[in-house]
């Protein structure tokens, strides 16, 4: 009985053993882990116009009625200039009471009740930028509160692949160098870790403001989209000998 317990522990300590150096095969000592990033400029091909049209009156039903109006034919003109209506979304309708003094809510008088709605218009053409800006303002909305030029999926897509390349390609240079100075050589890849991310151009608080008459009259409204930058990371893990 004791010789089967001693063989018995023996086998337990082998497998165990077998097993660490199959581990220890599978997993390399040597090791150099090395970060890159690449960068790539390209051009929005989506934007997101928000408008507001704000009315005040003392009167909050007729406040609520002539904002009502005013951003009816908001939307109707935007149709009627080519924007599809499930490109709208109205994402903010406030009615603010307007006190007589300074004590605010604790005052007991009302001046006036004032009445925001806010409509976000994405655009599929982003040239079309200034010519909305001025067929919502001509048709009633006296706020332009942002513009965010973006990209589309596709071409985020796009963007992304050619700034991850360069990351690997700029990771793998540093790894060599690395290798060469230590007077290693690297047999492959152990592991690789990536993100990517890029910024959205804002313009925030773009306040127009104006009557109908003095937008009618105003000349044709610029609007630049810039480049957006986007940037991939990758970090990389070679394995050396």
């Amino acid at each position: 009985m004791q010789k089967t317990r001693i063989a018995v522990c023996a086998l337990v300590l082998f497998a165990m053993a077998m097993i660490g150096c199959v581990a220890a095969a599978d997993t390399p000592d040597h090791v150099i882990t090395v970060s890159g990033s690449g960068t790539v400029m390209g051009t929005p091909d989506r934007v997101t116009i928000s408008f507001s049209v704000q009315t005040e009156n003392s009167d909050v039903k007729l406040a609520q009625s002539s904002n009502s109006l005013a951003m009816n034919n908001v939307v109707d003109a935007l149709a009627a200039a080519g924007v599809p209506r499930d490109q709208m979304k109205t994402t903010d309708y406030s009615i603010t009471p307007v006190y007589q003094d300074d004590k605010g809510v604790f005052s007991s008088k009302v001046k006036t009740y004032q009445v925001t709605n806010t409509l976000r218009v994405t655009l599929k053409d982003t040239n079309q930028t200034g010519q909305i800006i001025d067929t919502a303002v001509n048709a009633g909305a006296n706020q332009v509160d942002s513009i965010q030029f973006m990209l589309s999926d596709a071409q985020a897509q796009v963007l992304r692949n050619q700034a991850l390349s360069k990351a690997v390609t700029n990771a793998r240079a540093d790894a060599d160098t690395v290798a060469s100075a230590l007077n290693v050589t690297i047999t492959g890849t152990n592991t690789a870790d990536i993100a990517q991310s890029y910024t959205p151009v804002a313009y925030s608080q773009y306040n127009q403001a104006m009557d109908a008459a003095g937008a009618k009259m105003a000349a044709a409204t610029p609007i630049q989209s810039g480049s957006i930058t986007v940037t991939a990371q990758v970090t990389v893990t070679y394995n050396i000998r």
